[in-house]
Order: C-alpha cells, then structure tokens, then sequence
C-alpha cells in the first residue's frame, strides 16, 4: 500500500472514531438529561402554591386531604410503585385514574383531582417509574408505564369490585401515557380516556425538543439516545407511538389542547384526533400554554370534562 494513502487512512479512521466517541458522548450526556432519573432543570419543581393561582383551592385542597397509600409492582423489571388514593366523598363505583407529567409526580397533579372529586369520583394518582415515591432510574415517557397502568386498573377493579366504572385521565407525558393505554386492551369497566396536550410519539417529542431547547438537528443524536435507551430500557423512541396505539382505540376518547402549546406543540393533536377509531371530542384551549389549559379557562375545561364525563358514565 502507497505509504501516503495508508497514513491517510490512518487518519481517516482516527477522525472517525474521534467522531464516533462524540457522538457516543453527546448521546449518553441527552439520555441523563431526557430519560434518566432527577430533577430536571427545565421543569419547575417548586411545590408551593400561590394564592393568585386560579387553581389555588383545588391544589391546596389536594396538599391537605387525607390520602391512602397503594402499591403495585411494575409490569416489567419488577419495580415497586406507589400511588395516592383518595375516596369520593359519596361512596361510587367511579374512579378517575390521573397519569403525571414529565419531571412530575401525583403530588403535581392536585388540581386534577381536585377537579375530578369535586365531581363526585374516587382518583387514583400514581406514581410512574422513575417517579416520586416509585422506584426506577429513568423516565418510561408512557411505553412501559402504558402496561403498569394496567396493572392499577385492575387494582382498582379488585378493590372497588366488578361494577366499577374508570376512566383514565393525563397531561403531557400523562396525556401520552393515557393514549398507549388506549391502545392496549383494557377492561370493560374502562370506559373512556382523556387526554391533555400528550405527544405522538416520544421520537417526535424528543426531535422536536432537541431543536426548539438546543437547536439540534435529529440526525444523529436522537437515533443514538433511542439506542442507547433500547439497550437499557428495551424499546426505541420510535416504538413508543401514542400515534399508532389510538389507532386501535375504540373506547371514546376527550382531547386536550392549548392553541399556544410550545412545548408539545399543537399540532401533534391534530393526527392523533384524526387517528382515533372511537367516539371522540377534540377541545382546544385558546391562547393556552402548555399543560395549562385548566388554568387558562377553568369554567371551559371543567363543564367539556364534566359533559364527557356524563355522557359515557352511566
């Protein structure tokens, strides 16, 4: 081999593997911030509550009821988790499951199930993996909790007995969890779901995010985080499609949206609408950000809920 080349190729493959490193590097440093477990800086953690927060007695409501503690084992990898339970004041077969956001936990969903139980509903609020008092190192984004959801479900059908009537209820990541439930197949007290600002998938959330947080292109860091959380976690960002799993739901279904969502951005509603098999509604919040549709227009979210509620709750 001519010497020059060989050098050349020497050097080739020194860059490429300099490359390779960097982007094996870039990958894992994207996996601890998107996936692996802990406070998040780009999440507010804060728990207090303001009196000017529209959702203030609802949320202040929830901090001071008393709870009951559930637990339940996950579906895969054999986690523990826990959840908060709090009775309707009425007894009723209903219950509201309420699935929590990214970087949440139930403790951040207390103007839900405010909302929920002063409609008169049990609320069942989980924990996730990788979330508040459950254990687990990283966030499933709703695929492998979508099967750990099931596994409340019929936690609630055992507790509250065979008449029991459910629906299941998330925002973001929340929202998206409930739909890759809505795919699955569910007990027939499952009567609705209701999601809020959820994505399509996690591949598209998490390219999204990679442009609008750090103006990255997807190619090729979120095919590497989607590897590198495949061998860890065992599923790629691709497999896990709210998409794809409401496409086989035909249970009725209330989406969610806020018209000024930056975050999962609004038109990501609009597919999934589309992809519904089911009786379906699609509400979009005027001017609301983010996971805020209830605070931006309380009195409209709470009758579309309560009316959705009513109609397929007998």
């Amino acid at each position: 081999m001519n010497k020059h080349l060989k050098h050349w190729l020497i050097g080739l493959l020194i860059v490429a593997g300099i490359i390779c490193i960097g982007i094996g590097s870039a990958g894992y440093y994207f996996y601890n911030m998107a996936v692996a477990r802990g406070k998040k800086t780009f999440i507010n953690n804060s728990s207090a509550i303001k009196k000017s927060d529209p959702l203030y007695r609802e949320k202040n409501w929830y901090q001071g009821t008393k709870k009951l503690v559930w637990h339940e084992t996950s579906a895969t990898k054999h986690l523990k988790l826990v959840a908060n339970y709090v009775p309707a004041d009425k007894t009723t077969h209903k219950t509201i499951v309420i699935a929590h956001g990214f970087g949440g936990s139930s403790d951040k969903m207390g103007e839900y199930a405010g909302l929920f139980h002063e409609l008169g509903y049990n609320v069942l609020l989980p924990d996730d993996r990788g979330a508040g008092k459950s254990q687990g190192n990283y966030i499933g984004y709703g695929w492998p909790d979508r099967l750990d959801y099931l596994n409340w479900i019929k936690q609630v059908i055992r507790r509250n007995g065979s008449q029991s009537q459910i629906v299941m209820f998330g925002t973001s990541m929340g929202g998206a969890t409930t739909m890759m439930v809505s795919g699955e197949k569910t007990p027939k007290q499952v009567k609705g779901f209701i999601e809020d600002c959820g994505y399509t998938s996690v591949y598209d959330e998490i390219k999204y995010q990679a442009k609008s947080m750090y103006n990255l292109p997807e190619y090729p860091l979120v095919p590497v985080v989607s590897g590198i959380n495949y061998l860890k976690n065992g599923y790629t960002f691709k497999q896990a499609s709210a998409l794809k799993q409401v496409a086989k739901n035909h249970k009725p279904m209330l989406f969610i949206h806020g018209t000024h969502d930056t975050f999962v951005p609004t038109r990501m509603v609009y597919p999934l609408y589309k992809a519904d098999k089911g009786p379906k509604r699609l509400l979009l919040v005027s001017g609301a950000q983010h996971a805020k549709s209830y605070a931006h227009a309380p009195a409209l979210y709470r009758s579309t809920v309560k009316a959705f509620l009513d109609r397929y709750f007998k």
